[in-house]
């Protein structure tokens, strides 16, 4: 019994309880940034170079077969019999990809801290008006002691 009493514990602690949140809101998040990435961000890039799926790129190191013509598509020619291919393609457009994906996580970041920064910002003191009705409390108050 106290093994499960342990595990209940644990299970609903503010740190466990508060990651498991963190977690499906961040998959929720994932793919709200990725819609971003992908539906807005990866067109502009494309009408930009012209081509934004990269994955096909390659570059051909060695052919002892002359089996690898030009323009062959990257899946067939890594069939081919003694071909080393130098496919960075793929990691490209997975590099572009992070970078996109980086920046517009680090935009949103900045824009929470701005909307913080500006609560925070909120005046600590007491305003003009509430000092101006504690000074006329103040005069009542000594005139009613008189």
């Amino acid at each position: 019994m106290g093994f499960v009493k342990e595990f209940k514990e644990f299970a609903v602690k503010g740190n466990a309880f508060d990651l498991a949140v963190g977690v499906i809101i961040g998959g929720a998040f994932g793919k709200i940034v990725t819609s971003v990435v992908d539906d807005l961000i990866m067109p502009l890039v494309g009408a930009v170079i012209g081509k934004p799926d990269f994955s096909s790129l390659y570059l051909v190191l060695a052919d002892p077969s002359n089996g690898v013509k030009p323009g062959m598509v990257l899946e067939n020619a890594k069939k081919v019999d003694g071909a080393s291919i130098f496919a960075y393609g793929n990691f490209l457009t997975v590099g572009i990809n992070f970078l996109l994906l980086a920046l517009v996580v680090f935009i949103m970041v900045r824009m929470i801290n701005k909307m913080k920064k500006t609560e925070a910002e909120a005046p600590a003191g007491p305003t003009d008006d509430q000092k101006l009705l504690t000074e006329i409390r103040d005069l009542l108050k000594s005139k009613n002691n008189i």
